[in-house]
């Protein structure tokens, strides 16, 4: 997986949100809130380009004090609202 061009996370009134920037992003009209967890998770998915749930989750544990089951479902989580919204491929 990978974050679709044009997505971008923005500060915005102390709050972290994923909007579209371009052409790319055209047909978003809209701004996803993001907790502290999940905008970092959208930084280290930029970091890396191609993305797995896994390798996000390992990321995750080695940042926090998270177990690794626990770390796995919250990032699918994560990644399912995502990829409700579209903004990853």
């Amino acid at each position: 997986m990978r974050i679709k061009k044009g997505f971008v996370l923005r500060e915005v009134c102390g709050e972290r949100v994923i909007i579209g920037e371009g052409l790319g992003a055209i047909n978003f009209g809209k701004m996803l809130a993001l907790n502290e967890t999940a905008g970092w998770l959208w930084k280290q998915a930029q970091e890396m380009g191609d993305f797995t749930i896994e390798a996000l989750a390992d990321k995750l544990c080695a940042e926090y004090d998270v177990d690794a089951d626990e770390a796995k479902a919250d990032v699918a989580n994560i990644i399912a609202d995502w990829q409700k919204v579209n903004v990853i491929e």
